[in-house]
């Protein structure tokens, strides 16, 4: 095989033919909307892998058009001839990592970001104990009285004032990994934590946990899960993304569990994906459909149980920021809303363009910072004609983002971002 016709297949090169430039996903595309620019399009992005892989222009052309698409697949959405965008983009993503020079310090801290810090759960323990100490110590009162923060690259100090609250290192540590329903259980479930979700919204896993029991459901936590691969897929790093999909297939093997039930829409994604890891035919293809014809969000299989009553009336106007690759990747567009329609009180105010991204997209909001709040400031907006007292996600990224976007505006001191989770917990979730 030459090199021309291994680029071709890396980059998937066979369906960029399915794009025929029709121009649907031009009204659809957060950054042709912010760019102005054929380039920072879908189709224009498709064009430029297809003139690589034809050997029509350099690797190096793709980089700043791929590292700005967000990867929300409004896209595939749109498309009338169903175009797989997702391939073609992960494809070019590992054409620009293994074209790409790095310097030896950056091939460290990148092995130490993606080979050891996100796929261990140790880590990610610390790293939510580290910040709960500075929580709780009352070192970050004083970073931001001294403005220590501002000195935080990349903008983590925008970031850094709407982490939400750190829980003891003690309640991580007696987590309980198995968890029976007071009855008969419907279901068995096997619960996909997450890294970040896990780190920073331990919490949000709990009572994520505690939904389902009321429900009916047992639910288990297997402790050799590792990270979804999703951040390592977004970065180029197949090779990567591909050893921890595996990883996670043989750990939730060791359950037969009837559904694997995540509640981050970017993790649900890329776990309803692992069989795009693999040949077709193979062993491992075969155990991937297996994996990812258990894997549902959370909302999903509340609303399939349909074991939750609320008892609490939430008094307030409500309006829905839906995780694009929940709904454009994973499909799930209706549990949500459903659940939340359920309880008693609540207005469910929908925004005028819900499928617009709002920036977040994994760590684009922090590698593309200035890209990413035009994406926000345009979200904004739509929120602001709804004027809602909150604002509900469905992944821990877009969570943080609307919290920013919140806070931009000045509106913190009268109206929140939750997660679903958090919203239903609030409502008096009692068994039926």
């Amino acid at each position: 095989m030459s090199d021309l016709q291994a680029l071709q297949k890396k980059v998937n090169y066979d369906k960029t033919f399915d794009c025929v430039q029709c121009g649907y996903c031009l009204p659809a595309c957060p950054t042709y909307e912010t760019m102005e620019t054929e380039t920072h399009s879908p189709r224009g992005r498709i064009n430029l892998v297809k003139m690589v892989a034809e050997g029509k222009a350099a690797i190096s052309d793709l980089k700043e058009p791929i590292e700005k698409c967000l990867g929300c697949m409004a896209c595939v959405t749109v498309c009338p001839t169903n175009v797989q965008y997702g391939q073609i983009l992960e494809g070019a993503k590992e054409a620009i990592e293994d074209d790409e020079v790095k310097t030896k310090r950056q091939e460290k801290v990148e092995q130490f970001l993606f080979g050891s810090f996100f796929p261990s759960s140790r880590w990610m323990d610390r790293l939510g104990n580290a910040t709960w100490l500075y929580q709780a110590s009352g070192l970050q009162r004083a970073a931001r009285k001294m403005h220590l923060t501002s000195m935080a690259p990349l903008n983590l100090d925008q970031f850094e004032q709407v982490l939400p609250a750190m829980p003891r290192p003690k309640q991580r540590k007696h987590r309980k990994t198995h968890i029976k329903p007071a009855e008969s259980p419907k279901a068995t479930i096997a619960f996909f934590k997450g890294c970040v979700m896990d780190s920073m919204f331990f919490d949000t896993n709990e009572r994520t946990l505690e939904l389902l029991r009321l429900s009916g459901a047992e639910v288990m936590i297997e402790e050799e899960q590792t990270c979804c691969g999703a951040l390592h897929a977004h970065d180029g790093k197949a090779d990567m993304a591909r050893e921890l999909a595996k990883q996670n297939i043989q750990a939730f093997e060791r359950i037969q569990a009837d559904y694997i039930v995540n509640n981050a829409g970017g993790c649900g994604a890329k776990l309803v994906e692992y069989d795009h890891f693999f040949e077709e035919g193979s062993e491992w293809h075969n155990r991937a459909k297996q994996f990812v014809a258990k894997v549902k969000d959370i909302s999903e299989v509340l609303v399939e149980l349909d074991g939750l009553t609320f008892t609490t009336p939430v008094n307030k106007t409500v309006t829905y920021q839906p995780s694009c690759h929940m709904t454009n990747v994973q499909r799930v567009t209706e549990p949500p809303r459903e659940l939340m329609n359920r309880i008693p009180g609540m207005t469910l105010q929908e925004l005028d363009r819900p499928s617009f991204c709002c920036g977040s997209a994994g760590i684009y909001n922090i590698v593309n910072y200035e890209d990413s709040m035009e994406v926000l400031d345009i979200k904004m907006r739509d929120v602001r004609k709804v004027n809602p007292h909150v604002i509900v996600t469905t992944n821990p990224g877009c969570l943080l983002q609307m919290k920013l976007g919140i806070e931009r505006d000045g509106d913190s001191d009268r109206m929140e971002a939750v997660h679903l989770v958090d919203l239903l917990a609030e409502a008096g979730p009692a068994p039926k």
